[in-house]
Parts: C-alpha cells; structure tokens; sequence
C-alpha cells in the first residue's frame, strides 16, 4: 500500500524545511514591504510602486535583505500549509500530522483581519496592481476562499463546528463587503476586494466556491444560489476554444497556467457542493480539454502560457497538480504524478525546497514560502493521499474478489459433497 518513496521524501523535506522556518518567509509581491522603500517619498506614487514592485518579482536575485524586507507568514500560506497537514492527517491517520493542522489552523485565525463584518484575510504587504492599490490588510478574496477551503476540510476531518462557524462567517464577508457586477438577473462577479471593481474571473469563482462549500454544508439555499450566478458569470464567458482570459477588461485578456486551473478547481468543487447545471459540466470538461492539451508538454512539463515555453512556474505547477486530481479522475491522477515529478527533477533543491521559476537560461532559485513552498507541499500531499487512497482501494478490491472466489469454491464443494453422499 505504500506510495513511490520519492514522491514521500520530497514532501516530507518539504515540510521539514518549511516547520524550520516557522512557515515564514517572503513572497514574489512583497517588494513593497522594504523599509528603504517605505522611508523614501516614492512610497506615495503608483508608477513608483508598481516599478518597484515588478522589479522584485521579476528579478533573478534577491534584494530583499539589502532592502529590509522582512520574511513573514501569509494568511494564504498558512491555509495551504494546513490543507496539507488535512491531507497528510488523512492519509497516515497519526496524531503528529493532526497537532501540526490545528496549530496551523490556530495560527489562520490569528491572522484574521479585525473589525470587518465576517470573517476575512488579506495579504501581508502592499500590492500595486495595474487596477488598483491595496495597502496591507486588505480583505482579498482570495486568501479568505482559500482559509474557508481549509476551515471547511477540518471541521469534517477533525469534528470541530467552531471552524465551519468561522468559514460560515467569511460568506458573510464575501456576500456583504463585496462589491458585485451584477450582469443579469441571474448572474454576478464579485470583485477582488472591497475597495476595487475589478471583474476577475478565477478571483470571482473562488468566491463562489466558498460559497458554495459551506452551503452545502449548512443548507442554506441563499449561498447556492449565489454561487450559481457567479459560476453563470464565468462560465457564460468561457471562449470558444474552451479558455479563459484572466478578466473582462482589455488588459486582463491573457490566459495562464495557474489562474486556469484554479477557474477549473473551483467550479469542480461547486458542482461537487451540489450546485449542477448542464452548462457547468460542458464548460469544466472543455476548460479542462483545452488547459490539459495545450499547457503540457509529454514529459509533465508545464507551460505559464499556452504559446511559450518559458517561463515554468512552480505555483503553476501546484495548481496544476490539485486540477489534475480533482477532475482528471484515473488519467489526472497519471498527470499530477507525471508533473510532480517534473518538478522533483528539475526544480527542487538538495536542501528540499522547490525554486521559484526556471526561465529560457537561468533557473529563479529564490525560495518564496507562499507561492510556491506552500503549494507544492499541498500538492504532494494530496497526490501522496490520493495514491495511497487508490492503492488501498485495489487491495480491497482484490481481497472481496479473493474471499467471494475462496466462498464461491466452499459452496461447490459443498454441493459436490452432498451430491455424493
């Protein structure tokens, strides 16, 4: 019943180089958190901000210590950190992998953020996107679907209610603190955070998720349906090659690995919550069509863009693994593996960490702790789980084939023997 040892080794030197750091450490967009930077008037001007920010994110070497950026947690880090300690918990069922979980967990609710009407996270620096500036603290919605995703999975597979009490009140931030682009009367994209309207998709549906995650559980019909007009948004804006841009303005029209596997990620979960529409399907099995056939190489390599090569991104590579296993069934179970260990080979360090990107001729080697650490131990872990979930599956298959043939023998020769007599 035991999984390939690589696959085993890679993720627990993962997670004992993250627990050695305390799930700390910096990220591709926490430029913004420099001292130097922030005691200059720089700080005040957008094209500064976003210059200075890009600069970190692309740059093969890493300022962050001339520049007194300080390593911290991230409140979607820690949920993919827990979500990983779930997945280990499940599969070797020992009491360490569930302390490590709840103490992850105690630390996702620390972070959240104060005085906010639900439950919320944000990120732990400024961020100057192209729409809009968020100043640290800033309730997103995608560190607070991803903590719901954790929360929901432990208050099933630890029993504790007070942890779907606080994913409950997240939906209440999602449903009230908001802003909403309602297309229809029965659609809706909900924005980014509270102080944008941005229109993006991926961010849109992971809302939508979460919605839909703990309605499933609560049976509150009001958050499946609201998760049913945000999918409606969506997948009503799918193209017709099966792709997704990354938004609804000129300027969000790319299509990348990652946000794609996290548009299919999330609308297979809400269908599994029980919110299932025919076009639901048509469009995760044509999303899912394109985004397999044109971001892979043979070899599980995986592609940022579907017409480049370079660069290749572990976050890509994370997200990618998690679709693979949670719509691929037999034949993404396959891929996942095949794509892990693409990364094994090509982007893991001796120490056991995975590096950032490799890009034309030169390999990003910074190890940022949320993007992609924290991704690519959540990934192993669920393919570790799913492994062992398939491999306990066939033993249990075989052995009721082997007790029925063994009963189905000692009838006939129970037969055979009366007939004697």
């Amino acid at each position: 019943m035991r999984t390939n040892d690589e696959l085993e080794r890679a993720c627990e030197s993962l997670a004992n180089w993250c627990r050695a750091r305390d799930y700390a450490g910096h990220d591709p967009y926490d430029g913004l958190n420099s001292r130097i930077f922030q005691a200059t008037p720089f700080k005040r001007w957008r094209a500064a901000r976003l210059f200075w920010t890009q600069l970190f994110k692309r740059s093969p070497i890493n300022f962050r210590s001339i520049a007194r950026v300080p390593a911290e947690k991230n409140a979607k880090g820690i949920a993919l950190f827990a979500l990983a300690a779930l997945a280990r918990f499940r599969t070797y069922r020992k009491l360490e992998d569930e302390t490590e979980a709840r103490a992850l967990l105690d630390t996702l609710l620390r972070l959240r953020l104060p005085q906010r009407r639900g439950a919320c996270w944000g990120y732990p620096f400024d961020w100057q996107g192209r729409a809009f500036f968020a100043p640290r603290g800033t309730p997103t919605i995608v560190p607070t679907a991803f903590a719901v995703r954790a929360l929901v999975e432990a208050s099933r597979d630890l029993d504790e209610a007070r942890y779907l009490a606080v994913a409950r009140s997240a939906c209440d931030f999602i449903s009230e603190e908001l802003n909403r682009s309602e297309e229809s009367a029965n659609e809706l994209c909900f924005s980014y955070s509270p102080i944008d309207r941005t229109r993006v998709y991926n961010a849109s549906l992971l809302a939508a998720e979460a919605l839909a995650s703990v309605g499933a559980v609560t049976g509150e019909a009001h958050l499946l349906e609201y998760a049913a007009r945000a999918a409606r948004y969506v997948v009503r804006r799918q193209r017709d090659d099966g792709s997704w841009a990354y938004g609804a303005d000129d300027f969000q029209s790319w299509c990348d690995n990652f946000h794609t596997a996290f548009i299919l990620t999330s609308l297979a979960r809400i269908i599994h919550s029980g919110v299932r529409e025919a076009a639901f399907e048509k469009a995760l099995e044509r999303g899912y069509l394109f985004w397999r056939e044109r971001f892979f190489l043979a070899d599980g390599r995986p592609k940022y863009y579907h017409d480049a090569l370079h660069p290749v991104d572990a976050h890509s590579i994370g997200a990618a693994i998690i679709a693979f296993i949670e719509i691929g069934e037999k034949d993404g179970l396959r891929q996942a593996e095949r794509v892990a260990r693409w990364a094994i080979e090509h982007l893991r360090d001796p120490e056991g960490y995975f590096y950032y990107q490799r890009r034309r001729f030169f390999t990003v080697r910074i190890p940022y702790m949320r993007w992609t650490q924290a991704w690519m131990l959540y990934a192993l872990a669920r393919l570790i789980e799913r492994k062992y979930a398939d491999s306990f599956d066939a033993t249990t298959s075989h052995a009721l084939v082997a007790n029925r043939h063994i009963e189905s023998n000692d009838h006939a020769t129970q037969d055979w023997s009366g007939e004697e007599a």
